[in-house]
């Protein structure tokens, strides 16, 4: 079965899109078997899909955003590599466990003729893929490896680009035992201290600690419908109403989609999607995300390493920051 052959994977507010793609098909093929013109009404027909998709996609909620950005054909990390890049050469192990991440790939990669390392959470296609890997939940030796990459980046002058795509970083207890925490607080200094652009994008889905342990950069881009959060809005739920049904609630209050986090001043871009999400035209999302990566570091390979050291430091000191008027 090729992928075009796939049954669709529909999201509950798409359904009245469904009635009228069916409500077209019936009518084409009806129309074909009568051998009867009906082109007017069926283009008439797809004119209306195509206004009612736009209409959906433009005013979805926080927690219907987050069902695009948890969609399952939702383009992943290898994917996107794999269309904007001219070469790529995936590397592996973080030389210390002996253990290679599978939740968390990266290499070289040439893009646009300009070597760089490409590095990002990965997700499985499948129940088995996912399994695999782990559902895109990194262990330890993943963020090892990410600062590794990272780290051979810096030695030859090769600027870095991440790919975030996580519910989160993975909790069990060997994740624990060989130092979770420890292994994203010290990617979270040492991406300070490097002298390479670094480019972060949130593809999908950017949780909590996962997300920030390669998440520091000189540029934060989001895809439209991708989300940034401190916690998933079911873990939120659970914890502050102790009721996960709760959740669309707390995916209003926690403000995790790109237009909240561009106006709170932690984005830096929003990358437009195709409409439908970035599932519905691939091609085009990978497109869109190639030009901005080439756009930002047409600008930050123009600063010297002191300047892009500067800039990332004082980027990330004024998160946050905010001003109180007397009365």
């Amino acid at each position: 079965m090729t992928l075009s052959d796939r049954k669709p994977i529909l999201l509950d507010f798409e359904k009245p899109l469904v009635e009228l793609d069916s409500r077209i098909a019936q009518i084409r093929e009806l129309a074909e078997e009568n051998d009867v013109d009906v082109s007017d009404q069926i283009q008439q027909l797809e004119a209306r899909a195509t206004q009612l998709r736009q209409e959906i996609f433009s005013s979805l909620t926080p927690s219907q955003r987050l069902q695009v950005a948890r969609h399952p054909r939702r383009p992943s990390t290898l994917d996107y590599i794999q269309a904007i890049s001219d070469e790529w050469i995936e590397l592996h192990g973080d030389r210390s466990t002996g253990i290679d991440d599978l939740a968390l790939v990266g290499g070289i990669a040439r893009l646009d003729g300009r070597p760089v390392v490409m590095l990002g959470h990965q997700k499985g296609r499948d129940t088995k893929d996912n399994v695999r890997r782990n559902f895109g939940m990194a262990s330890p030796g993943g963020y090892r490896k990410a600062m590794r990459l990272m780290n051979h980046a810096n030695r030859f002058s090769m600027p870095i680009i991440t790919f975030i795509d996580t519910p989160g970083a993975y909790a069990g207890v060997e994740a624990e035992r060989l130092g979770q925490g420890e292994a994203i607080a010290y990617n979270l200094r040492e991406m300070f201290r490097l002298e390479v652009p670094i480019l972060c994008t949130v593809i999908g889905e950017g949780g909590s600690g996962g997300a920030l342990g390669i998440g520091v950069g000189d540029r934060l881009m989001m895809f439209e419908h991708s989300v940034y959060t401190v916690a998933s809005p079911e873990a939120c739920a659970a914890i502050l109403w102790k009721d996960a049904s709760k959740a669309p609630q707390a995916a209003e209050a926690l403000k995790i989609t790109a237009a909240d986090l561009k106006a709170l001043g932690i984005l830096d871009q929003i990358l437009p999607e195709p409409i439908g999400g970035a599932h519905a035209d691939p091609l085009k999302a990978a497109e869109t995300l190639k030009q901005a990566l080439l756009e930002n570091l047409a600008e930050l390979t123009r600063l010297s390493r002191s300047q892009l050291k500067e800039l990332r430091y004082q980027k990330f000191r004024s998160i946050g920051m905010f001003t109180q008027l007397s009365a």
